[in-house]
């Protein structure tokens, strides 16, 4: 059962960012966001009725309307070429060639993947060391999708901030690019995630580093404009 109320709270999440994007007009790719907003829901709860009933019939069919709602969200919101074909995500391998190469960390080598189905994209993370400092960077190629997109573009939008007594977190720009900062005074731990050419979405995670300032200089390094 809880298993079934997680995937409804995933599932409500990503209905939500699709409603929130219709929302701001009524373009063909809007309409058809709301419809798929809508068969996601109904298989939402779907999902809900069957939790009860896992390895029946009707749990099994309960996760094929999923998979086929998300199959259509992510349809819905994906980026379209100018002929109307899907956006495709560029090799993992060109993603590599942008990871930077900082004087005094070694990096160790790069984790990489592509997929196509349900949402399109394709991702790389290193992870780099100095003494007992770790950076983790990764470069994730949405195919400028909108259901990828959205979390990092309502924060910047709404110019988002919270402070707490252990640190702080705030949308802000780096390199022109709006960003997202968060940093944890106690542990020197923070991340950056950067929305880099309204596509691709940079996240540098430090953990004990001196400051929030590594963060950037890694930041600075990354060659985006090998992601052409």
């Amino acid at each position: 059962m809880v298993k079934g109320l997680h995937m409804r709270q995933m599932l409500s999440a990503i209905v939500i960012a699709a409603l929130f994007t219709a929302a701001c007009g009524k373009s063909e790719q809007q309409k058809q966001a709301e419809k798929a907003a809508e068969d996601l829901k109904k298989a939402a709860e779907a999902v809900g009725q069957a939790a009860a009933q896992a390895g029946t019939a009707a749990g099994a069919q309960a996760t094929t309307d999923v998979a086929k709602a998300m199959q259509g969200m992510a349809a819905a919101l994906g980026a379209k070429t100018a002929d109307g074909k899907p956006v495709e995500p560029i090799a993992f391998q060109t993603l590599e060639s942008a990871l930077p190469n900082v004087s005094g960390w070694e990096m160790e080598k790069p984790d990489s993947e592509r997929m196509t189905s349900p949402v399109a994209y394709s991702k790389t993370e290193a992870q780099f060391k100095n003494g007992d400092q770790n950076v983790r960077v990764t470069i994730t190629d949405t195919a400028a999708a909108m259901m990828l997109l959205m979390p990092v573009r309502m924060m910047v939008a709404t110019g988002y901030s919270k402070e707490t007594s252990r640190g702080y977190e705030k949308a802000t720009t780096v390199a022109g690019q709006p960003a997202v900062e968060k940093w944890q005074t106690e542990g020197k731990d923070g991340e950056l995630t950067i929305l880099a050419k309204d596509r691709f979405i940079v996240e540098v995670r430090g953990r004990d580093v001196a400051s929030v300032k590594t963060l950037h200089d890694f930041a600075s390094k990354i060659d985006l404009d090998k992601l052409k």
